[in-house]
């Protein structure tokens, strides 16, 4: 049964038990609720959750187990043959699941007859058209062994996939009548209930602490994979960025020195983009303009932020990018060769990064008692001199974080560097030159399929540490700015 077919049979089992542990409540009461110890849908919600929480608890875990346990059974299937032709065991079994889901689809389609396979009597040498005829991604020609590994891949597949709907169902079943039989006139479904809910707000926010244990442990194991197949000192000390996928990393210079200047580089133009614009809006927002023009103004400036950065890198390759050739190019000055630059992605995401630095310093700034400056008035004081001298000093420590955090977000930006600066990785001082950054070559080192065996794949979650902790030290550091330099007024 599919998840979403057996989500809707859980759903229904829990809204049943939730009726009859209702009901059955009211029934030991004699029907006056006020009998009752706990209100009667406490009662019934008692059997919900019995119901619904265990049963979903063991369907997540089936789903995230099951594939680990059929794959591990396949790869023992795979002759050394196979691996050798595939070069890992990673392709091979990547192409077994390809071939298993073309097999599951064709057969649903009419391309293909269930016993014919069963029976071994599909013909290898007309196989694999008959999967690409019917639509199917299959990239190499089907061997017997691949065959094979796919068959038993469906039918462990099928298999898991039935027992797991009978232990889902009948979990939900014992939950749903756990619940219904506890609903007596004396039992305290209240309290239950009100300790299963604070589980499920406590196991609700551990999700995001364990999901940030998971990133990391992922990115460790691999990074530390990827060093045991290339010398950790070439990766952070050669200055050259050249992956060769002919073999196993003999031939390939994998230097993070040029992607590191290039992220630093494009994300230097963006803040000097963002920053003066974004300041000065944020300060003639909030001490300048009325609250009329705000209300306008400070949304439209926000709308910046809702732009998806796919749109940003359009606009830089097809607006920004031929604006500065007509300025800097051959017919102008002579000093960019193409659209594509480090301006060209810095100008785009300068524009991007403007509402970030300009909600950020508005909150902040507005955050200043009036008070102070009352008394910069009150000393005769003109505004302009308020601002420079009171309300600016009084802020600078948030608004310095807020640049930090703006400066974190421009590092991790993709799409507007692989549409906007290129990929060319260099070590140059020239804004009107291809560069690229590090997000831009974790894409295109895991784009297509990826076997995460040789160091040219592995190579992205180094890449991906090395910015995960670039990030975090800049955002460490701005909230260290911000509480060690925060001023606390009356």
């Amino acid at each position: 049964m599919p998840v979403l077919w057996l989500s809707a049979v859980i759903t229904v089992l829990a809204l049943f038990g939730f009726y009859f542990g209702r009901r059955r409540a009211l029934q030991s009461a004699g029907g006056d609720s006020r009998l009752l110890h706990s209100l009667p849908s406490y009662y019934g919600s008692n059997a919900l959750m019995k119901s619904v929480v265990p049963a979903f608890g063991l369907m997540i875990l089936w789903l995230l187990a099951q594939p680990l346990f059929i794959e591990n059974r396949i790869a023992g299937m795979i002759p050394e043959s196979e691996i050798s032709e595939g070069s890992n065991v990673g392709l091979v079994m990547s192409e077994v699941r390809r071939t298993a889901d073309g097999l599951s689809n064709a057969v649903a389609g009419g391309f293909l007859d269930e016993e014919e396979l069963q029976s071994g009597g599909a013909v290898l040498s007309d196989l694999t058209q008959r999967l690409r005829d019917a639509g199917q991604v299959v990239t190499n020609e089907i061997s017997q062994p691949i065959l094979d590994a796919a068959q038993t891949y469906r039918s462990m597949s099928g298999t898991s996939q039935l027992l797991m709907t009978v232990a889902v169902i009948l979990v939900a079943l014992v939950g749903a009548g756990w619940g219904v039989s506890e609903s007596g006139r004396d039992f305290r479904a209240r309290n239950v209930v009100e300790k299963g809910i604070l589980a499920i707000l406590i196991a609700a926010a551990s999700v995001a602490i364990l999901t940030t244990l998971g990133i990391i442990l992922s990115l460790v194991f691999n990074t530390i994979e990827f060093f045991s197949l290339y010398p950790a000192i070439e990766f952070f000390t050669l200055l050259e960025w050249a992956p060769s996928f002919s073999g196993r990393g003999g031939a390939s210079s994998l230097g993070i020195i040029p992607l590191l200047w290039g992220t630093l580089y494009i994300s230097f133009v963006a803040l000097l983009v963002a920053v003066p614009i974004g300041l000065f809006a944020a300060i003639y927002l909030s001490e300048y303009a009325s609250p009329r023009v705000r209300g306008i103004a400070k949304p439209l400036l926000e709308i910046l932020a809702g732009i998806p950065t796919i749109v940003y890198g359009l606009f830089a390759l097809l607006t920004i990018g031929p604006l500065l050739v007509s300025v800097f190019g051959k017919d102008g000055l002579g000093w960019m060769g193409g659209g594509r630059a480090v301006m060209t992605a810095g100008i785009a995401m300068g524009i991007m990064l403007i509402p970030f630095v300009s909600s950020l310093s508005d909150d902040i700034i507005n955050a200043v008692p009036q008070s102070l400056r009352d008394g910069s008035y009150g000393l005769g004081a003109t505004r302009s001199e308020t601002i420079k001298q009171v309300v600016l000093p009084a802020a600078l420590p948030g608004i310095v974080g807020a640049i930090l955090l703006a400066a974190s977000r421009a590092i991790g930006e993709t799409m507007i560097v692989v549409l906007g600066a290129g990929a060319a990785a260099r070590l140059s001082l020239n804004p009107f030159e291809a560069m690229t950054t590090v997000t831009a070559k974790i894409v295109s080192q895991l784009t297509g399929d990826s076997d995460f065996a040789s160091p040219e794949a592995l190579v992205a979650f180094a890449l991906g540490i090395t910015l995960f902790v670039l990030t975090l030290a800049l955002n460490v550091f701005a909230l260290y700015i911000v509480r060690k330099y925060r001023e606390q007024y009356e």
